[in-house]
């Protein structure tokens, strides 16, 4: 089973922190960047805006389901 981490700074800024929900989030999503890591966070699976990196991440819970 892979778990997946889902990470988010400000644009301006260079630390990534743990993403806490979108409603928990100040401000709009798109003024961040974000990116998806595996478990061990030694892989990026995506990175970018909001939009492109849910759409990696439900893409790989579908297929992680269908199996």
């Amino acid at each position: 089973m892979v778990s997946m981490v889902l990470q988010y700074k400000l644009k301006k800024e260079t630390r990534w922190k743990k993403y806490p929900g979108k409603n928990k989030v100040k401000g709009s999503v798109g003024s961040y960047n974000f990116r998806l890591l595996n478990e061990a966070k030694t892989r990026i699976l995506a990175q970018g805006n909001y939009k492109k990196v849910l759409k990696r991440f439900r893409a790989i819970e579908f297929f992680k389901h269908r199996m």
